[in-house]
């Protein structure tokens, strides 16, 4: 598994919309052994999240792990935001060497479903809450740099 870069002649899956993970057209080992793969692969790469786009999938997956919690959502969707948002200069494993400031509401609402399908709610506040937007946008074709001032 290796983390696809802007820098990467085969690069655009990072600007496609992933489609709903299909539980049914995946086994329980193979999404079990992908979760380990990503966990391993953003730890080695000092991250704090990676979307399966980002490592090649066409899945609607994340992993993100921050304050010693680790999270595997699939077919993620934030469902509610605050009004209050804050600027925050964010990096990008796709985007080496490249930082961004970036408006994000402080407070969100995630919906999705867990490694078995289970539906997930999590709300969560920052630093949280950037990392669960962040993804998303991944899983969405979004990058950081999409989030640049017009100034």
């Amino acid at each position: 598994m290796k983390i696809v870069t802007i820098n990467d002649k085969e690069n655009e899956i990072l600007r496609q919309i992933m489609p709903d993970f299909d539980f049914s057209a995946h086994d329980k080992k193979e999404v079990v052994g992908v979760i380990r793969e990503m966990r391993q692969e953003m730890k080695r790469a000092g991250g704090v999240g990676l979307s399966g786009n980002q490592v090649g999938l066409d899945w609607r997956l994340f992993v993100a792990e921050i304050e010693d919690e680790f999270y595997a959502i699939f077919n993620p969707k934030i469902t509610k935001t605050s009004i209050t948002v804050e600027e925050l200069e964010e990096g990008c494993l796709s985007l080496p060497e490249i930082y961004v400031p970036v408006d994000r509401p402080i407070r969100v609402t995630l919906e999705g479903q867990d490694q078995n399908g289970k539906k997930l709610k999590i709300k969560a506040g920052t630093p949280l809450s950037r990392v669960f937007q962040h993804e998303t946008d991944h899983l969405n074709g979004k990058l950081i740099t999409d989030h640049k001032s017009q100034a």
